[in-house]
């Protein structure tokens, strides 16, 4: 079955159970903070293989203590798809269990 974008109240839907995350210029973000730097690359780490897992890969932008994540699917233009919301909320259960808020 191929991935289609999803449409504007589709994302605004599924993001009702992601609240932090938000859509912007077709990508789904989010930015968390953890406790300190080393805190912050684990959790990198560890989303890097959950995406590994499901062959679907964000941006993620590694600072101090914080992780940036950027998300769309590029097969269907740069638009934001039903996987893309998969993953923001694969990452949010990754970020709970390393204390990211």
């Amino acid at each position: 079955m191929a991935v289609e974008p999803l449409t504007e109240q589709e994302i605004e839907d599924r993001l009702s159970a992601l609240p932090a995350w938000r859509a912007v210029d077709d990508r789904l973000v989010r930015s968390y903070r953890l406790a300190s730097h080393r805190a912050a690359a684990a959790l990198v780490a560890d989303v890097a293989r959950t995406q590994d897992e499901l062959d679907h890969h964000s941006e993620l932008t590694l600072g101090y203590d914080t992780v940036d994540v950027s998300v769309n699917t590029h097969s269907v233009g740069g638009r934001i798809t039903a996987l893309d919301v998969g993953l923001a909320a694969r990452i949010e259960e990754l970020a709970a269990r390393h204390d990211a808020h």
